[in-house]
């Protein structure tokens, strides 16, 4: 693969002039044929690790992802970057059957370069069947921590995966992806999806630009924080509780005292979730206050406070959720509240 080819596929794609940490030597382990394993911050532009060899190569390539809002969110970005709708696809159970015949008619005709599925889509016997007579240009596993038993956010889904994808092709390169590094779970990650040999990417998880702060969660944790988002007027940010009541009442307080704020979590229809992530990515609403269920593969660059209003589950999930924040490489200010 000659250098300037692939700056050339950057630009024209993304409009970068250059790669970001370790990217460029995944793009080529990728275009070579490699399975290629990659563990890399949160913010540190995986999703671009496989989206620019699926635009460069011949046909369609198959990106495993847990979330529906996540893939919707990637979806509409590539859509962005190309005159054609049907690069990028969805194919998961929200579609209807008119939908999944255009999404099919899409593949056959080479017009899509990524379709993202949801892992209980592929095992779908007609999904499999239809994608073993496709080109399939590569297979990649994004949140693939998902896959581990000793990750934080284990799906047994994901356990089929390494089944399906030789059943649709032989040699297809493998790429999995995680933000999420313990050793133990990279370990059961290779071996899950059958890549052992694998090229393997670790990038740094030091992000210099955030500011980690813990308060004591007294009982006027509702004042201090409408204080403190107060402050940072206007500026977006996410603030994370652990119950859906506690995020409905947090967001209603918020509201009263004259801050944007929109409530996130499971126990909204799906309509109400779109709205509320789409008014923040258009910045319609400043803060939006959530269980953990937001926020995955969330593009936002700018956002500029993390609040926690309870300490997360693990120390992965933490940094997971943290890592959020100012992504653009400016600033982001990271604040727990934690009580005994």
């Amino acid at each position: 693969m000659i250098d300037t080819e692939l700056y050339a596929a950057l630009k024209l794609y993304f409009g970068f002039s250059k790669f970001k940490g370790l990217q460029e030597g995944v793009i080529k382990s990728i275009l070579s044929g490699h399975s290629t394993f990659v563990v890399m911050p949160t913010g540190g532009g995986k999703s671009l690790c496989y989206q620019l060899p699926a635009l460069m190569q011949e046909g369609t390539a198959i990106v495993v992802s847990p979330l529906i809002a996540l893939m919707k969110n990637q979806v509409d970005a590539i859509r962005a970057l190309s005159s054609e709708d049907g690069v990028a696809h969805v194919l998961n159970s929200s579609l209807n059957k008119s939908e999944v015949k255009q999404v099919k008619y899409d593949i056959e005709n080479g017009v899509t370069k990524l379709l993202y599925v949801a892992p209980e889509s592929l095992t779908k016997e007609e999904y499999v069947d239809f994608l073993l007579a496709q080109k399939i240009s590569l297979v990649a596993i994004d949140e693939a921590h998902c896959i581990s038993e000793w990750g934080h956010d284990f799906r047994p889904e994901y356990r089929n995966l390494k089944a399906i994808i030789k059943r649709i092709g032989d040699n297809i390169p493998i790429i999995g992806l995680t933000a999420t590094a313990t050793p133990k779970v990279q370990e059961d990650i290779l071996k899950n999806l059958g890549i052992q040999d694998a090229n393997t990417f670790k990038a740094s998880f030091n992000r210099p630009n955030l500011y980690y702060e813990i308060r004591p969660k007294t009982k006027n944790v509702d004042s201090d924080i409408i204080r403190f988002v107060k402050q940072h007027e206007g500026k977006s940010g996410i603030i994370y509780c652990l119950s859906r009541k506690r995020v409905e009442e947090l967001s209603q307080i918020l509201q009263v005292n004259g801050i944007k704020a929109v409530p996130y979590h499971a126990g909204l229809d799906a309509k109400t979730r779109a709205k509320h992530q789409d008014m923040f990515l258009m910045e319609n609403t400043d803060v939006v206050v959530a269980t953990i269920a937001f926020g995955m593969g969330i593009d936002k660059p700018d956002v500029r406070f993390v609040i926690h209003n309870d300490i997360p589950k693990s120390i992965e999930s933490y940094y997971q959720e943290t890592g959020r924040a100012g992504r653009d490489g400016g600033e982001g200010i990271c604040l727990a509240y934690y009580s005994y």
